[in-house]
């Protein structure tokens, strides 16, 4: 285990039916003790995995589930392969009786193989059980997502999304890092990764200094704290954060909202199609471009278009969805040629 001084902050007295804006806008990580400590599952959770599992399965929807599956070599860190052409664990449709039942079958095994279903829309898969167990996010408009499996570790990686994940059932620890620490965690791929979000190529259980020298740098920099049935954690959009579940059953809840509407699209494409058309330009034109980044992007002001009549500056305009529509159009004709 990393040795990390700085914990966490922790809130106290926050309710799941009254989150405070200020939580809600923090800019840095914070732990919502017993946020979710009424929830039913929790509470079946505190007498047993068995009786949580039972509550789970109450709500079954009966679709299948995606779940990833490695053998007990990996001992649960969901990663690549050792070249990087693939990754260390299979895709397998599993119902959700059969996904908690193995889950079961190797509860007291030292060694069990990993199993691990990752951000299951609630609403679709158990429906109902929001009515019960639920925050009061109605403002977010956020996604609600289920995560359930034995332990496992997954690597450091970030998420556009603000997050609000609520540890259910079993406990995790989680280790964040700000956004600044990308050059000191050694991220790899971001067109193949293991979940969709690109990932640090750091084994936080036995680090190899000789490899990744700056990881040394993000670890004083981070941030750690282990949550409980009940406790939850706000991660700020873009911090990056390493997730391990610590128990035979291990049931996560998140809430996912964005500060923006959804149809203005993800950052990643935009990431991608910049690789795709600008990375590789000559030096003193990627220049002029970055210029016209800071120009449109990420410094705009008034002034810049003060002088196009507002209604001839098309794109430059505030961006409503009529208008994100058209754009994509645009760019899905252009990117085919």
């Amino acid at each position: 285990m990393l040795e990390i001084n700085a914990t966490v902050k922790s809130i106290d007295g926050c309710k799941a039916d009254s989150i405070p804006d200020e939580v809600l806008h923090s800019s840095e990580p914070l732990v919502l003790r017993d946020l979710i400590a009424q929830w039913p599952l929790v509470a079946a959770a505190k007498n047993s995995a068995a009786e949580a599992a039972n509550y789970l399965l109450s709500f079954d929807s009966g679709k299948p589930l995606t779940a990833m599956v490695g053998d007990a070599a990996i001992k649960g860190h969901l990663f690549y392969n050792d070249n990087l052409s693939g990754f260390n664990f299979d895709y397998q449709r599993l119902h959700l009786a059969e996904v908690l039942e193995q889950l079961a079958t190797h509860r007291d095994s030292s060694s069990p193989p990993t199993l691990y279903v990752g951000s299951t829309n609630v609403d679709n898969w158990l429906p109902g059980f929001r009515q019960h167990n639920d925050l009061n996010l109605a403002e977010q408009n956020p996604i609600a997502s289920v995560w359930i499996g034995n332990r496992s570790r997954i690597s450091a990686h970030y998420d556009f999304p603000t997050n609000i994940a609520c540890c259910a059932v079993g406990r995790r620890r989680f280790t964040l890092f700000p956004p600044d620490q990308l050059d000191n965690l050694y991220v790899g791929p971001i067109d193949v990764t293991p979940a969709g979000q690109p990932i640090s190529l750091v084994d936080f259980n036995n680090p190899d200094y000789q490899r990744f020298p700056k990881f040394r740098q993000a670890v004083k920099a981070a941030q750690v704290v282990e949550l409980e049935p009940g406790d939850a954690i706000l991660i700020p959009s873009m911090w990056w954060h390493h997730v391990e579940a610590l128990e035979p059953l291990n049931v996560l809840v998140n809430y996912w909202w964005r500060d923006t509407p959804h149809y203005l699209g993800g950052p990643l494409n935009v990431l991608q199609h910049g690789i795709l058309g600008l990375r590789d330009l000559p030096p003193e034109q990627r220049e002029v471009w970055k210029q016209l980044f800071d120009y449109y992007v990420f410094n705009p002001d008034p002034e810049h278009i003060a002088h196009i009549p507002e209604q001839a500056r098309g794109v430059l305009n505030e961006i409503d969805e009529a208008t994100a529509k058209k754009i994509r159009s645009m760019l899905a004709q252009k990117l085919s040629h």
